[in-house]
């Protein structure tokens, strides 16, 4: 199979499931400060419909920037992911950048992602998502920063994992190629998680652009300690599912051992900062995490957040909401 040709362009990658604020979305783009790159923008319709299509269309028809509408069907993040991944290789696209329907961008965001490219031998560049509250959602959340989306460093400094919300993809570094999202997580969430895993397994490296800001406002029925501690627990489960691939039964068993006793010293923290809500809540959070990889090793379904997973054999895409 011949490989993509490449060339020094961006596109604009936007997932979407019956949102209303992706337009708000694409009028943020409208007024980016130049790259120095050829910019485009790419819209994946994850509705089983085209719901999103006359939105698309009437906003392309006085947007500077050019906006394809993808229909990329149904209710699976992996496959409109995917679409957009196809996308990008056909129409030479290097650099795929990843954004939410539900966020709005600075104007030097992509200035400040395409920057750290140049400045560094990398396969994707992270961003930072500052979240916003409405007046109802609770205080302890701004305090605890709860919402926000920033890269996890390693002792040595180096990231560990990878978003889609905010981050610069070069289609053309080695450990990208053939890269796709896996259909079989595209419902449960983790899929992004999966996909810069295998990036960094294929040896590419991750850096961060802190002025590269993505903004979002956070709904009610997010602004809840529920709603975090699930999708925590959710993240766990991904976590652990990419530590023990390969591991023998005793690598598992150990793996578990250490998440049942980073849960019970999480909500040790807890309790003793029972006063302080914000930091008492982040520390329910991590417990949910360590307790969300437990679970995933002793065997536990995991967390379906979008529908019925395909068959792992189905990763083209068929024609898929947004992940978390």
């Amino acid at each position: 199979m011949t490989p993509p040709l490449f060339h020094d362009t961006v596109l604009i990658g936007i997932c979407t499931f019956r949102r209303a604020e992706l337009a708000a979305t694409l009028a943020s783009l409208a007024g980016l400060t130049p790259c120095g790159l050829p910019v485009a923008v790419a819209i994946a319709d994850n509705d089983a419909q085209p719901s999103a299509n006359d939105l698309v269309s009437a906003i392309a028809v006085n947007h500077p920037l050019q906006i394809t509408y993808l229909h990329a069907p149904q209710a699976n993040i992996s496959i409109a992911r995917n679409a957009l991944l196809d996308h990008a290789r056909a129409t030479g696209a290097r650099l795929l950048v990843y954004l939410d329907d539900d966020e709005t961008v600075e104007p030097d965001w992509l200035m400040h992602l395409v920057a750290a490219w140049r400045d560094a031998d990398v396969g994707a560049v992270l961003g930072p998502v500052r979240a916003h509250y409405h007046p109802d959602a609770p205080s302890w959340m701004d305090k605890a920063r709860a919402h926000d989306t920033l890269p996890v460093f390693g002792p040595d400094g180096a990231i560990t994992s990878g978003y889609t919300c905010n981050v610069l993809v070069d289609l053309s570094n080695p450990a990208a190629n053939g890269l796709r999202f896996d259909p079989v997580r595209g419902r449960s969430g983790g899929e992004d998680s999966a996909f810069f895993a295998s990036l960094l397994a294929a040896g590419g490296r991750i850096t961060f652009a802190p002025l590269a800001v993505a903004h979002e406002t956070v709904p009610s029925d997010r602004a809840r300690l529920a709603w975090l501690l699930r999708r925590r627990y959710r993240m766990g489960q991904t976590h652990a599912s990419l530590i023990v691939q390969g591991k023998p039964r005793a690598g598992r068993i150990r793996a578990t051992g250490v998440a049942v006793a980073k849960a019970l010293a999480c909500g040790g923290l807890a309790a003793i900062g029972a006063v302080r809500p914000a930091w008492r809540n982040r520390q329910l959070m991590r417990a949910a995490l360590h307790v969300g990889a437990a679970a995933h090793l002793g065997g536990a379904r995991q967390i379906e957040i979008y529908g019925t997973a395909p068959d792992r054999s189905q990763t083209e895409p068929r024609s898929g909401p947004k992940g978390s």
